[in-house]
């Protein structure tokens, strides 16, 4: 196997994890439930220590527990206490899903990059989807929370997909997102400047 090509198999994995990681940010067990299919149907190949995601006795707890999050989220209430609870679980969920895809790296490397990258941005994309809840909560008295729900699940969903079948374009619409995301950070930081002066 030439250099090129181990280069480019760990860029895709590496791809295929951050991913992953930013679909747990939306929601924490889709994508490992999309992922765990993906390395059942041979789609993905995990290493040994990550065999167990590839079991069907994880099917059926990631499945009830997808279908549990699900529901949840379109709960008064609930879905506030979910966000209490998914905001440290997707940085874990993040971490692992990474740290499962990424290959041909060393352990110490590779848990570096999964708790940076995929867990990084797994809680950036959960936070976000959080501060959004809550302004749609205040503006709409949380009805307007099935819409985001709904919104959220689809995203994790497009995301997961979009990261197992082409890794690259994932990568690049994700950085797209977070450009959208800094961009409006630093116009809110210019406005409340303005209005301190």
């Amino acid at each position: 196997m030439t250099s090129g090509k181990v280069a480019m198999d760990m860029f895709l994995s590496i791809a295929l994890g951050i991913g992953l990681a930013a679909a747990c940010g939306f929601r924490v067990f889709v994508p490992l439930l999309a992922l765990n299919l993906a390395a059942l149907a041979g789609q993905i190949t995990l290493p040994e220590g990550f065999s167990w995601l590839a079991s069907h006795l994880t099917t059926v707890a990631l499945a009830t527990a997808t279908l549990a999050e699900i529901l949840g989220y379109y709960l008064p209430w609930v879905d506030s206490l979910l966000d209490t609870i998914a905001t440290p679980a997707a940085v874990v969920a993040g971490t692992i899903s990474t740290a499962a895809v990424v290959t041909d790296m060393a352990p110490i490397f590779k848990w570096t990059l999964a708790l940076i990258a995929g867990g990084g941005i797994a809680g950036l994309v959960q936070v976000s989807t959080v501060a959004l809840r809550a302004k749609s909560s205040l503006a709409t008295g949380g009805a307007g929370n099935p819409f985001f729900s709904t919104l959220e699940l689809a995203g994790s969903v497009l995301t997961a997909l979009l990261a197992i079948f082409v890794p690259v374009l994932c990568l690049v619409l994700l950085g797209l997102f977070f450009l959208g995301l800094l961009r409006r950070a630093w116009k809110a930081l210019g406005k409340k400047a303005k209005n301190q002066v």
